[in-house]
């Protein structure tokens, strides 16, 4: 069955100061932090609602949890805890920063039924982590954060930041290869999108940060997607969530509702295009069920990319072909 969570926001709650990126309230939708009580109140709701429990968990995300004032981070586990376990939730998923990550909290995580950690590692170049301001300088921290929840039995996330200022195309490259390295059980790719009221849109303005093009962006996350997949990550986001708060306060960036649509139609046509040669005509392709719509493209765009060469593509399933192949067939 396919995972779910129940997203509780808790908005820009626990950060030091704000990175260069950063609008919380643009990006989570939400203003004001959520007590106990309304932790109760969408969970009871969700407990109604959601028919397979056991693949799903409470999810606080939108700041860094583990930085929060204390008692106000143990009030919404309290809460939270009340409905994981036996006909509950299979758990409590969290996202917080790498540096404030320790043994006393993990020890805390643990008890009240932590089952998932994201950490926000963005970038792992000290010096892109600094020029963004992100108040720890050094990708360190993510590695020793990440052996210390793994040691615990939780399972990691990582989430990182394409685009973001001063990182170059091997930075990202870079960056990838050393998730890989560490192997969390699931990755976040979030493109930059640079919002009103951020650093970034400061230096965006002036002209001081430049951005990749779009369609270079687009395969840049086509390939991670492709190599994290090989490695067995699972990505589970790629690209921001579509939202109005996103689009009306976005000043740039590489924000599309199907962004990762785009990025898998990419995958497939480069695979297509090494599968068929210098074919033309008919020709019949066999992918992964699953991933018969991605062959075809966002809006049947691969459909129309090689139509314009003279080739006409099938698509049929095969459960035998792994996710991101294909085969010609007959």
């Amino acid at each position: 069955m396919k995972h779910s969570n129940i997203s509780i926001f808790v908005p820009h709650a626990g950060c030091p100061h704000q990175c260069s990126f950063c609008n919380q309230k643009t990006i989570s939708g939400a203003q004001k932090p959520p007590s106990a009580q309304d932790v109760h109140t969408i969970c009871r709701q969700a407990m109604s609602e959601v028919k397979d429990r056991q693949n799903c968990e409470i999810a606080f995300f939108g700041g860094s949890f583990t930085a929060i004032e204390r008692g106000y981070m143990l009030e919404l586990l309290e809460a939270a805890k009340c409905y994981i376990g036996e006909n509950g939730f299979k758990g409590i998923r969290i996202s917080t920063r790498p540096d404030f990550i320790d043994r006393e909290i993990l020890d805390i995580l643990r008890a009240y039924g932590v089952t998932a950690i994201e950490l926000g590692a963005q970038s792992m170049k000290d010096k892109v982590l600094s020029a963004n301001e992100r108040g720890h300088t050094t990708a360190e921290d993510v590695y020793k954060a990440s052996g210390l929840i793994r040691e615990y039995g939780f399972e990691l996330g990582l989430q990182m930041m394409v685009g973001l200022y001063q990182s170059t195309m091997n930075d990202e490259l870079d960056t990838m290869n050393s998730i890989i390295k560490i192997h969390p059980d699931t990755v976040r790719i979030y493109p930059v999108v640079v919002l009103k009221g951020t650093k970034l849109g400061e230096l965006y303005e002036s002209g001081e940060y430049k951005l990749m093009p779009f369609d270079t962006v687009v395969e840049l996350c086509g390939r991670m997607l492709a190599e994290f997949d090989n490695k067995g990550i699972e990505v589970i986001k790629c690209g921001l969530h579509a939202s109005d708060g996103v689009e009306g306060d976005m000043v740039a960036g590489y924000y599309h509702p199907a962004f990762r649509e785009l990025c898998e139609s990419l995958i497939y046509r480069q695979a297509v295009e090494k599968a068929v040669g210098e074919k033309c005509g008919t020709v019949k392709l066999a992918v992964n069920p699953s991933c018969i719509s991605k062959a075809l493209g966002h809006k049947k765009s691969n459909v129309e990319y090689f139509k314009k060469r003279g080739i006409d593509i099938k698509v049929v399933g095969d459960e035998e072909i792994p996710k991101y192949q294909c085969e010609i067939r007959g």
